[in-house]
């Protein structure tokens, strides 16, 4: 056994470790960095990445069974499945090399391609290695959910881990799950040329505004994508090419092909938590606000902490892990200006509080102001008119923001920055924004605010009343 002291041992080579690992060793501290399986984790190989490249693809073939908008005649798009995920493949391969061992070695890491283990409070093993550290990070992630429905065991089924392997296109997609990895899936899918079914137990989208998923409901339904909300699985029969799934309620759907999207879990089984002191929750790791666990000796971050599941969540932690461990300042989490979207087509963003949270919570010192896409130049120029922006407001400050809409996840931007440094309408409407582009609905949400208060202000026209009688 290979005994190892460092000043920071790091478990989970996934977005947040590497953050973690990058910044620390650049900094000056000794790091090892532990990797069972594949360096730049879920998102590089399972997620993000791979996801966003075969949307990119159902895109493409999209705009050219639908260019007749724009004088461009319509043909039927001629989709190589198999060549589309060899695009996925590409696109990773391309990104692979800045979260390499390669790379991270020659930053002055130590990378050990093992799995981690606790063996006591302060000690990890990893293979042959027995490491010792001033301080550990647990960034180890989260993988799909596969809940327990009869007969799930008995057929083939595809995860996001598995999903983007398959070469041949499936005639009749089957999702169970209506969240952002499962819509995403399904229109990408769809526009690839497969049958696409959704199979929800409650409502699809349905951590999102009711009011802006339905923009995203509509656009899938209009492209025959299939919606079965209140459809809880019950079982699932059949074989390859031939599956069926039953809800509760005695709907049957048949497919040919099986995907299961309802979730994410913490991934901790293999850390033997337990020997190092460390409490986990239904949702993952025990966690403070500063993303301390119950061994104080021991960050957790990412996913596996049990908070939001978003790549960028993740690599905000390792900033506030830096500050810490790295420096001794204090650093605590909030969650107020995180944004997050889901890549559909329009795509749907929030950040801050939703309108029905931003109700309960300001009651009525609330204002809600909306604007239209279709009031937008560039918006219809590429008639992209379907979406719409609100701002939850209080008191001339900015709580929350929700778009739906083409680029919603670009514009969500402004939004996130607004929340973060705690400015005010009056600043947005301060911006010139270029014309003509998307990004002038945020200035013009922020002018239909600030409108009624002017125009409609009786003493607002008594003032200008009197200033121009006097004015020269």
């Amino acid at each position: 056994m290979q005994e190892i002291k460092t000043d920071l041992l790091v478990i989970g080579a996934g977005s947040g470790g590497l953050s973690v690992a990058a910044g620390a060793v650049q900094m000056g501290a000794s790091v090892v960095l532990l990797e069972g399986h594949k360096m730049g984790g879920d998102c590089l190989n399972f997620g993000c990445v791979p996801s966003k490249a075969l949307i990119a693809s159902g895109k493409a073939a999209y705009a050219q069974s639908h260019a007749a908008q724009y004088g461009v005649a319509n043909v039927t798009p001629d989709v190589d499945y198999a060549a589309a995920k060899d695009h996925v493949a590409d696109v990773i391969a391309q990104i692979e090399p800045v979260d390499s061992q390669e790379r991270f070695e020659g930053l002055g890491v130590r990378v050990i391609r093992e799995f981690g283990e606790f063996i006591s409070p302060k000690q990890v093993k990893a293979g042959d290695h027995l490491i010792t550290a001033r301080r550990v990070v647990i960034a180890t992630g989260s993988s799909p959910f596969v809940p327990p429905i009869p007969g799930l065991d008995t057929v083939p089924y595809d995860t996001n881990e598995t999903i983007f392997d398959l070469r041949e296109k499936p005639d009749h997609l089957l999702i169970i799950g209506g969240g952002p990895i499962g819509m995403e899936m399904a229109q990408a899918h769809r526009r690839l040329g497969c049958d696409v079914t959704v199979i929800e137990g409650a409502k699809v989208l349905g951590q999102d505004d009711p009011e802006l998923a339905q923009v995203v409901i509509d656009q899938f339904k209009a492209e025959g994508i299939g919606i079965e909300e209140s459809a809880m699985a019950s079982e699932i029969r059949g074989k390859a090419g031939a599956i069926e799934v039953e809800a509760k309620d005695g709907r049957i759907f048949k497919g040919t092909h099986l995907l299961m999207a309802v979730g994410r879990k913490a991934n901790t089984d293999r850390l033997n938590l337990d020997a190092a002191g460390i409490e986990t929750t239904k949702r993952g790791i025990k966690v403070d606000t500063s993303m301390r666990t119950t061994n104080r000796r021991v960050y957790a971050i990412g996913d596996v902490a049990g908070g939001l599941q978003f790549t960028h969540m993740a690599g905000y932690h390792a900033g506030l892990i830096i500050r810490q461990a790295l420096l001794g300042l204090p650093a605590k989490e909030r969650t107020d200006h995180v944004p997050w979207a889901t890549y559909t087509d329009p795509e749907i963003a929030h950040v801050g509080l939703t309108e029905e949270a931003a109700r309960k919570e300001h009651g009525g010192n609330l204002d809600v102001v909306r604007f239209h896409y279709t009031h937008n130049d560039r918006a219809i120029a590429e008639r992209k008119t379907d979406g719409l922006i609100k701002v939850m407001v209080v008191r001339g400050r900015p709580v929350g923001a929700s778009i739906a809409g083409a680029q919603a996840g670009e514009l969500i931007n402004l939004w996130a920055f607004i929340l973060a440094n705690g400015f005010k309408m009056k600043h947005v409407a301060n911006m010139v924004a270029p014309y003509p582009t998307l990004g002038e609905i945020n200035k013009r949400v922020a002018g239909a605010y600030f409108s009624p208060k002017l125009f409609d202000n009786p003493m607002v026209k008594r003032v200008v009343g009197f200033v121009q009688r006097w004015l020269p």
